[in-house]
């Protein structure tokens, strides 16, 4: 009976070891690596009107390849002085406006047009707080895909309530199959993307151009700024004295073209002319003191500049909870 007791109590011992050990394995288990984020989205208040930056995700853009006016030694060096390599990871940003009688978004993200790392912001939208039927009206910058391939999903509207609103200039270049069937190979997808982004809001009576510089409503204000595109616009937002001027592509590399204003990309319609609107933009931002934000600066792309030399200093967002 005691060797049994003893037998017993000795099976028992090793099982509470054997429990203990893996405990113990168990516990200094490494962790799988996610190797992801999420940004999703940004919020802040400009006097009354509430703006969310809503990310769209991210690409890779080789600056040696595509930026222009400047040697490639040069875009290198202002690289590493920001401790980038090429190709940068560039953010794709779009914007919601909730004026208080009014929920109006200011481009609408790649949708499927540039692989998996791209397409986020309805998703983004979404957990937001926010339902794409909530959406009163979208401007766009310019037809670029990055800016309204998320117009659509597939070929149905993403927005079905949503009025489109963007220059006539743009319209009339981008949605012209005579343009498209003369222009390049290469850029040919380019008006096909442009296309099949608006053209379903055509048909539903759901696009309505404007000419220039036109007041769309109470605080926000479309102004010309044609270069990159034949119809490229920015949007001035101002409540309670305070103004945000949304930029579309009027920029690409922070690291480069904030101390070189001067450098242009290949993406540009009329470079000479992108270069003269980046620069009239970026001396009245720094002389005036508003916010400014930007569909390719780092996310959520929102800031202030400040003037040094012949260039300018970025000065991000600080980070803030709304409370």
């Amino acid at each position: 009976m005691k060797a049994h007791l003893l037998l017993r109590d000795a099976a028992s011992a090793v099982a509470g070891l054997f429990l203990l050990l893996g405990y113990t394995s168990i516990a200094t288990a490494a962790a799988p690596q996610l190797k992801t984020s999420a940004p999703g989205y940004y919020r802040m208040m400009l006097g009354d009107f509430e703006v969310t930056a809503l990310s769209d995700g991210t690409v890779d853009l080789k600056m040696a390849d595509l930026l222009t006016n400047i040697p490639t030694a040069r875009i290198h060096s202002a690289l590493a002085r920001q401790h980038l390599k090429d190709p940068v990871e560039v953010s794709v940003n779009a914007y919601l406006i909730n004026t208080g009688s009014k929920l109006v978004l200011i481009d609408a993200g790649a949708g499927t047009f540039f692989g998996p790392t791209v397409g986020k912001l309805m998703a983004n939208l979404k957990a937001s707080g926010y339902q794409p039927e909530q959406v009163d009206e979208i401007y766009i910058t310019h037809m670029h895909a990055d800016h309204v391939g998320g117009l659509v999903a597939g070929n149905q509207i993403a927005f079905p309530n949503a009025i489109v609103r963007a220059d006539q200039r743009e319209g009339d270049f981008w949605l012209s199959k005579s343009n498209m069937d003369t222009a390049p190979k290469e850029a040919k997808q380019v008006f096909e993307g442009a296309m099949a982004s608006i053209n379903p809001y055509v048909a539903a009576g759901k696009f309505k151009p404007f000419n220039g510089n036109t007041d769309l409503m109470p605080g926000i204000k479309a102004v010309a700024a044609r270069g990159h595109t034949p119809g490229h616009t920015v949007y001035l937002i101002e409540s309670k004295d305070q103004r945000l001027v949304l930029w579309g592509d009027l920029m690409h590399s922070a690291a480069v073209q904030f101390p070189e204003p001067s450098v242009t990309i290949k993406f540009d319609t009329d470079s000479k002319a992108a270069a003269a609107q980046r620069k009239a933009q970026y001396a009245d931002a720094a002389k005036r003191g508003y916010w400014v934000a930007a569909a390719h600066l780092p996310f959520p792309g929102i800031g202030h500049l400040r003037a040094d030399g012949k260039g300018y200093d970025w000065i991000p967002a600080n980070y803030t909870a709304l409370r």
